[in-house]
């Protein structure tokens, strides 16, 4: 009877025992799987923050695709619901059209830079190798750097630039003998030379003509155009004398 007893005691502990190491051997296993629900969490929490940080740009500019919203909603659906996959997923989409919403925005803003500063004549070097990148940009649909570029040299040239329209009774030397051009009217030659395109022969222009006008001109070009209109020569109307193109330095007088 003592030995049954004994036994029973012993079947007991060790149950006992067994179902103690059970207990401790199941939070090791939770342990385990926690860092990967973790890491899915994360995962989605960064694709969300994403889409509403470019989603929220885009709105700023007032320039979004309709359905993007919806997508967004739709992702965030599925990320309380627990589909982790279909979540980033959606994330993702989201934030691409507003991505790409953005980047339209500056790359039509950089196209009307762009067209108004072809209406500009004169442009330094640097300034025509600015222009050429942010046409480069341009047509490769790269929106942001193309606004930038062509932003900044679009402020550049107008603050340099006046436009003057050109009335009755008006020549290239009284317009640059003005206080408000360049208080000199042998200076001429630089308005000129900023608008070859739209002027066939110096010695004639027409009232209404719009006319770009460089407020800066560097040292040299202005000792340029002095020196051109005090040797330039015997002159005639409607035609284009030999000395005013060698001035213009290859550019194409039509």
């Amino acid at each position: 009877m003592k030995l049954n007893a004994a036994a029973k005691y012993l079947s007991v502990s060790v149950l006992a025992l067994g179902l103690a190491v059970g207990c401790a051997s199941q939070p090791k296993q939770e342990q385990q799987a926690a860092p990967q629900k973790q890491e899915q969490s994360a995962a989605v929490t960064q694709a969300l923050a994403a889409a509403e940080a470019a989603i929220k740009e885009a709105k700023s500019l007032n320039w979004i695709w309709r359905d993007t919203g919806k997508i967004m909603k739709a992702a965030q659906a599925a990320a309380a619901a627990g589909d982790d996959a279909k979540a980033i997923k959606l994330a993702n989409k989201a934030r691409e059209q507003a991505l790409d919403a953005i980047n339209q925005y500056y790359l039509e803003k950089a196209k009307t830079a762009l067209g108004e500063l072809r209406g500009y004549g004169g442009l330094s070097a640097e300034q025509q190798s600015a222009l050429q990148q942010g046409e480069a940009a341009v047509a490769t649909a790269d929106g942001k750097r193309a606004y930038d570029l062509l932003s900044a040299l679009l402020a550049e040239v107008k603050a340099a630039n006046i436009q003057y329209t050109v009335e009755r009774g008006d020549s290239l030397w009284s317009i640059s003998g003005k206080a408000e051009i360049y208080n000199n009217p042998y200076q001429w030659p630089l308005i000129y030379k900023a608008n070859a395109d739209k002027i066939k022969d110096a010695d004639l222009i027409y009232p209404g003509q719009e006319f770009s006008i460089d407020r800066n001109p560097s040292a040299a070009e202005v000792d340029a155009a002095v020196e051109h209109a005090k040797t330039r020569g015997a002159w005639s109307l409607g035609e284009v004398e030999e000395s005013d193109r060698a001035y213009l330095g290859g550019l194409r007088v039509r």
